[in-house]
């Protein structure tokens, strides 16, 4: 039987009169911590998290500050501070891993250093015990506009001609610098994965022969030697000691008019001609390599959506939508977005509409603030709250930068982007400076795990900036929960943090960016059920912005004006309207049965349920003992207390047939009607479940 849904409500300060919140008890986790002791950070116990903390003026930059331990159960939530509630039984999203692009340019500055300094950058960056443990990079196939030189790509061409066998592939120039700087990569992270992305395909297969703008010739030998192409690389890459994960068919395919470095632009039946034949070519070639569709803007830029031809409006703001409702659906493994125009939420209106398809979020850049000492501090926020913890929240399972590596003018490059930051800057006398991106992505990497599940956690901001604390949760394979919090208030907010019965305050620095990390659960009570009926929340002041129709999950900032009870959106267990009467069967909230329902569970036997199953056999007729009213529960019993029915399931009733003769004496007195009982016994017409 399933284990039903729990519900806490959790009242807030400053932000809301009400918030609802959906939690349940707690799950077991190991108290072995990886992420802590693989740097050489000792394990902690269950009643303390240890955190670690990055200011905006760089004061703390991923510093240890020791720990903060868990106490007693939340004051009166009436005075208490806002309070992030963890639910580790609701999951989201698996997480694949973060990190940023080795570019052209990229590896081209890291090259330039000395061995020893280039070695010790890399570390910086990939290695888990000493580094930020980076685990996902996003390579260009071929040219982007991070290139040294002039753009390329794996096959050209002088103009006029053609290489429909691709007999002239070769990755030859990346052998040179960026493929042994992957290797390295890898070895100092083997749990390292890379999606691979075009910019352009070779100019021969494009209108107007250029890698800058023009679209794929329409024609079928172009669809299949594009498909060749993409498969070739990762070929020549596996050979190359790289394995490519993930693929996408074409960068910011919107983009019609890149400014003076490669891009195409792809309507979204191009890109699904192009899959429909990537697909069974990775399958024949027995590759594993997945496909990602669309790479491109949480919404189509207002550039973008002017210059659609007007036979292809059917794109504009709706690209992933029709990809996934193409043929080409069945090879997509889920959908990538960047950052550049949009809001985060956009990923969860997706996952929504095609739930069972993934969200990557594959590209951001920083940039230089229009004074450069703030160049700090502005991106540390921003990223924080889009991308650290709003892509996150919004069911992405990465979170990539762009380049990984730059220098101080933020080049080299060609054409596109002139005030873009790495994560790294690298000078020419060999200084490497670690950028506000470098601390964003290594209070997710260094914490959370490959194979981390999101779990729910209560936040009070949101990515259009309210001052409030948001945060982001995770529970890791080897049972640690993750929470990263961003106070977006210049002034230093107090917060609680509650799992379970527990709970610690904490007060985060103006704009600072934190990691909490603690071992198994807290001990305490778990979450119990209480009914949601009627319930309501309120603002002060009240705004037009913040609707009860932009609610997310847990969003504790979304105000309400309707006097109705929160939406709950689809990832989020709905409560019906109250079940029909009928016969009920009780379970504690720790999810065992009362001693005299054991006959009904399917791991506890009832001592007569093989002669039940023996007598089964020997009749030809299924007998049913006719349901009997439910006895309410004394109002003194221990278990009334905030019982729920909470779920109901329908079944047809199967005829009643007592045998004669065959009684047996209940448990209070009195014979009833023995009957044959399979271990797990189905729910009956208007059967439902309560919990005490």
């Amino acid at each position: 039987m399933r284990t039903p849904r729990k519900t806490l409500l959790l009242t807030a300060s400053c932000a809301l009169v009400a918030t609802a919140i959906a939690g349940s008890g707690l799950s077991s986790a190991s108290a072995a911590g990886t992420s802590a002791a693989d740097r050489g950070r000792p394990s902690r116990p269950a009643d303390s998290a240890q955190v670690w903390v990055t200011t905006p003026d760089g004061t703390d930059a991923m510093s240890d500050l020791g720990t903060v331990a868990f106490t007693g159960a939340a004051a009166d939530p009436a005075t208490a501070p806002p309070t992030v509630v963890v639910d580790p039984s609701r999951t989201f999203q698996t997480m694949t891993g973060f990190g940023a692009a080795i570019t052209d340019s990229s590896a081209s500055v890291l090259s330039s250093l000395a061995p020893k300094a280039r070695d010790a950058a890399m570390a910086s960056l990939f290695d888990p015990r000493t580094g930020d443990g980076l685990d996902y990079l996003r390579q260009p196939i071929g040219a982007s506009d991070f290139v040294t030189s002039a753009a390329y790509t794996y096959d050209d061409l002088p103009a006029g001609q053609s290489d429909y066998a691709l007999t002239h592939f070769s990755v030859a120039h990346d052998q040179k610098q960026i493929l042994p700087l992957l290797r390295q990569a890898e070895r100092l992270n083997p749990k390292l994965q890379i999606i691979a992305t075009p910019w352009s395909p070779p100019a021969w297969m494009k209108t107007g022969g250029s890698l800058a703008g023009g679209r794929l010739v329409d024609d079928p030998r172009v669809y299949r030697a594009y498909a060749a192409y993409l498969v070739k690389f990762i070929q020549a890459y596996r050979a190359n000691g790289v394995r490519v994960d993930q693929i996408t068919v074409q960068n910011e395919p919107q983009n019609r008019t890149p400014s003076g470095y490669p891009g195409t632009d792809m309507p979204s039946w191009q890109e699904a001609k192009v899959i429909d034949q990537l697909g069974p070519m990775l399958h024949a070639a027995g590759l594993k390599t997945k496909i990602l569709g669309y790479d491109h803007n949480w919404t189509e830029h207002p550039n973008d959506a002017a210059a659609t031809p007007p036979d292809e409006t059917a794109d504009i703001g709706d690209y992933a939508q029709q990809l996934l409702q193409s043929s080409a659906a069945k090879y997509v493994s889920g959908t990538a977005f960047h950052c550049y125009y949009g809001d985060p939420s956009a990923m969860t209106a997706l996952h929504d509409q095609f739930p069972s398809k993934d969200i990557y979020f594959t590209e951001c850049s920083g940039s230089q603030s229009a004074d450069p000492a703030s160049t700090f501090s502005d991106t540390l926020k921003w990223h924080a709250r889009n991308l650290t913890v709003g892509a996150t929240r919004n069911w992405a399972k990465t979170v990539v930068n762009w380049n990984i590596a730059l220098d101080p003018a933020g080049g080299p490059h060609v054409g596109g982007c002139t005030g873009c930051t790495g994560v790294l800057t690298v000078a020419a006398d060999g200084t490497v400076t670690r950028n506000a991106e470098y601390y964003t992505l290594g209070h997710l990497a260094r914490f959370v795990q490959p194979g981390a599940v999101r779990i729910a956690s209560t936040s009070f901001g949101t990515t259009g900036w309210n001052g409030q604390v948001m945060d982001v949760a995770f529970r890791n394979p080897d049972g640690s929960t993750v929470l990263v919090a961003h106070n977006e208030n210049d002034n230093p907010q107090t917060f609680a943090v509650q799992e379970g019965g527990e709970h610690f305050d904490y007060t985060l620095p103006g704009g600072a960016l934190a990691t909490f990390v603690w071992h198994g659960s807290p001990s305490g009570s778990a979450l119990h059920q209480v009914d949601p009926g009627g319930w309501t929340a309120a603002a002060d002041p009240a705004t037009t912005t913040d609707t009860p129709a932009g609610a997310v999950d847990d969003d504790a900032s979304t105000r309400y004006s309707s006097g109705t009870a929160r939406p709950v959106p689809a990832d989020r267990p709905r409560q019906g309207p109250a079940p029909p009467a009928g016969r009920v069967r009780h379970r504690r909230l720790d999810g065992r049965l009362p001693p005299r329902l054991h006959r009904d569970h399917q791991h506890r036997r009832h001592p007569l349920d093989h002669r039940r199953r023996r007598r089964h056999r020997q009749r030809p007729v299924h007998h049913r003992r006719p349901a009997r009213p439910e006895r309410p529960l004394r109002p003194d019993h221990p278990h009334r207390r905030e019982r729920q029915l909470v779920e109901c399931r329908r079944r047809p009733r199967l005829p009643v047939r007592p045998l004669a003769g065959t009684t047996r004496t209940g448990r209070r007195g009195g014979a009833r009607p023995r009957q044959p009982r399979s271990l797990a016994s189905p729910r009956r017409d208007g059967e439902v479940f309560a919990d005490y």
